[in-house]
């Protein structure tokens, strides 16, 4: 189905190219704030500009494809391009930031050829919060596309400034499980300096230049092309697209594009803007081809209690398993997840029989699985029992058997077309099979939230579970999780498995209990798989269980009301005619903002907040009006609560 919608796309495109031969103008947004241009120079490459409201936001950047026995990236002239056209798209999403999304922008193709006339389209989409491209090539002088290397590169200007998540190197770490998207933030740096991993710097990737914001994403993975990312090395500022290594492809199949007829490309993709644009953007999904067939009784967002995050391994066994049931029955949360090695310490009839009893409470089992073959020396299982679609089928048709509702899948082994196709064909296979999917040890989504609707969320982060192994990275966690809402959050769901209020084993916690509230709401995930356990959560008073017992599990409407990366975030979420905000501050002083809470209806609210304590709550009400003052402690957090 994904592939049908793509090839309709390219088709419309092809046709619509050769409408009118012209040197194209300046594609601008439909508000025309946003204006893009392409720009031929003889013998050169393909450029393109972007600028808001006058101002740079990328300058001169290469465009095109290198194919074997085509360079469609060298001396590119525009042959003719299409009359500009208006895009609409109106869809719904049942995990992410907004409920109802519309799309509109400005589209036009250009086709443009080498001295040899090979031919490529190049769309371009330009709508209020950014800019998108895609690469479409249906030269019939190649009836097979060998993509070798995609020329397109972001030349940002040499004063803006970068956050940037290096890549891991693959077949590196713990079980040779690099690279997982778990690394963090270079925050406020110069652009150009150089990445601290040979791998590069993963999506999405987000720069100030000058008064605007830019993301560098990518979206419209069917399995056909590479996960790409900016390569190591930005000259100038100059950014360009780097490739999976060589190591991370599934063993014996591709690494790079390599396709029989027409070959489609990913869209780039760029939101800009003011900083709340980016934060509010949909282009992730925007970009994405639209939703599968899939059992919409089945798709069930929710929260989840786990047993993992605090306990480990040792808790893996069938009595504290049915212990956490109990807990997300009391909690009101919608699942148990059962973690790695249950097929060994519970085993198969064991826990169907978890399965029958979580049912009598009206909580769904999700259970772990080992996505490896040989690329990596994880041992936990199951493992080996989803490497082929037959394999999958009759795994999966064993687990609806036992009453289970969804997969946790792990240790995948990168971004190469064959591992790509690997993830597509998992979602298709457990689509078919009516199961909920959540990845982890994996690749960023790209939009696949809007494509398979049994993708409740993926881990790609470097969550709370590094800050039980390390008091290092716990020391840095208040930093990376006031990021990670302008980055790695902003377009699709994470599973950073927030919210611990007690205990971390050997660690020291720097963070207030209203900070791990915050988090609750702060983080989208389809599934919010919270970290706390039974005896933390006994701690609190009861105003903050009810809090998370009644809290949605999926949103309406969501905006950015203030922050800066790495430093503090406020993030206001709707469900119904109820907005949560929730606020952290990651710095070592006390920070006192003015919030503008006027889309809430001007009412009163109520403000969980921290308390005098180290680990206390406070409980208020919180005037209504235009604007609301509020003090976060240092490391420290809130919500606020108010019904229109």
């Amino acid at each position: 189905m994904v592939n049908k919608f793509i090839s309709a796309v390219a088709v419309g495109a092809t046709a619509a190219s050769t409408a009118i031969a012209a040197t194209p103008g300046a594609l601008t947004s439909p508000d025309r704030h946003i204006s893009v241009q392409l720009n031929e120079s003889p013998g050169k490459p393909l450029t393109y500009t972007v600028s808001r409201d006058g101002q740079p936001v990328l300058l001169a950047s290469d465009l095109g494809l290198q194919l074997q026995g085509a360079d469609l990236a060298g001396a590119l002239t525009i042959a003719s391009s299409s009359k500009v056209s208006v895009v609409t798209d109106r869809y719904q999403m049942a995990t992410g930031k907004k409920r109802d999304i519309t799309y509109k922008a400005n589209e036009q193709t250009y086709s443009v050829q080498t001295a040899q006339k090979q031919k490529m389209d190049i769309i371009f989409r330009v709508s209020n919060d950014g800019v998108a491209f895609r690469y479409i090539v249906a030269e019939p002088s190649l009836p097979r596309k060998t993509l070798i290397q995609e020329r397109t590169s972001f030349a940002l200007p040499a004063s803006a400034k970068a956050w940037l998540q290096p890549i891991a190197v693959a077949q590196t770490g713990w079980g040779r499980t690099n690279p997982s998207y778990e690394e963090h933030y270079q925050m406020d740096i110069p652009v150009g300096t150089v990445s601290p991993s040979p791998a590069g710097w993963v999506f999405p990737a987000l720069f100030k230049a000058g008064d605007n914001w830019l993301a560098i994403s990518e979206a419209g993975m069917d399995g056909s092309f590479q996960a790409s990312r900016l390569a190591p090395d930005s000259k100038g500022g100059k950014y360009s697209i780097g490739n999976p290594m060589k190591e991370e492809v599934f063993p014996d199949r591709g690494l790079m594009a390599d396709v029989e007829g027409t070959l489609t490309s990913p869209w780039r993709l760029m939101a800009l803007g003011p900083l709340s644009t980016v934060v509010n953007s949909t282009l992730g999904t925007d970009l994405a081809a639209p939703a599968i067939a899939f059992d919409k009784q089945l798709v069930k967002p929710g929260h989840a209690s786990w047993s993992w995050a605090l306990l480990k391994d040792d808790a893996t066994v069938y009595d504290v398993q049915k212990k956490f049931i109990d807990y997300a029955a009391d909690m009101k949360w919608d699942y148990t997840l059962i973690d790695a090695d249950w097929d060994r310490k519970i085993g198969y009839d064991k826990v169907k029989e978890l399965a029958d009893y979580a049912a009598t409470k009206n909580v769904g089992i999700l259970v772990w699985y080992n996505s490896s073959g040989p690329w990596n020396s994880t041992e936990y299982s199951p493992k080996g029992k989803l490497l082929t679609h037959e394999q999958r089928m009759a795994e999966f048709k064993r687990l609806r058997q036992m009453g289970i509702k969804g997969v946790k899948i792990d240790f995948f082994n990168g971004d190469a077309q064959s591992m790509i196709a690997y993830y597509v064909d998992m979602l298709n296979d457990a689509a078919a099979a009516g199961l909920l999917v959540n990845f982890h040890g994996a690749t960023l989504p790209r939009g696949w939230t809007r494509t398979w609707p049994n993708l409740m969320t993926m881990e790609a982060v470097r969550g709370m579970e590094f800050t039980t192994f390390e008091q290092t990275d716990e020391d840095k966690m208040p930093t990376h999780a006031a990021m990670l809402p302008f980055a790695r959050n902003l377009f699709d769901p994470m599973d950073f498995t927030p919210m611990v209020f007690g205990d971390i084993p050997k660690i020291k916690r720097t963070s207030t209990n209203g900070f791990e509230l915050a988090t609750s709401v702060l983080y989208v995930s389809g599934i919010q798989h919270f970290a706390e356990v039974p005896e933390g959560m006994a701690t609190v008073p009861a105003y903050v269980k009810r809090f998370l017992q009644e809290l949605p599990r999926a949103w309406d409407d969501s905006r950015l009301v203030e922050g800066f990366p790495g430093k503090y975030a406020v993030i206001a979420r709707r469900a119904g005619d109820t907005w949560y905000i929730a606020g952290i501050n990651a710095t070592e002083a006390d920070e006192t903002l003015s919030l503008d809470l006027s889309f809430a209806g001007g009412k009163q609210g109520t403000i969980i907040a921290d308390g005098e304590g180290e680990r206390s709550f406070s409980q208020r009400d919180i005037a209504g009006g235009k604007k609301a003052a509020v003090t976060i402690k240092p490391h420290g957090g809130f919500v606020i609560t108010i019904k229109q």
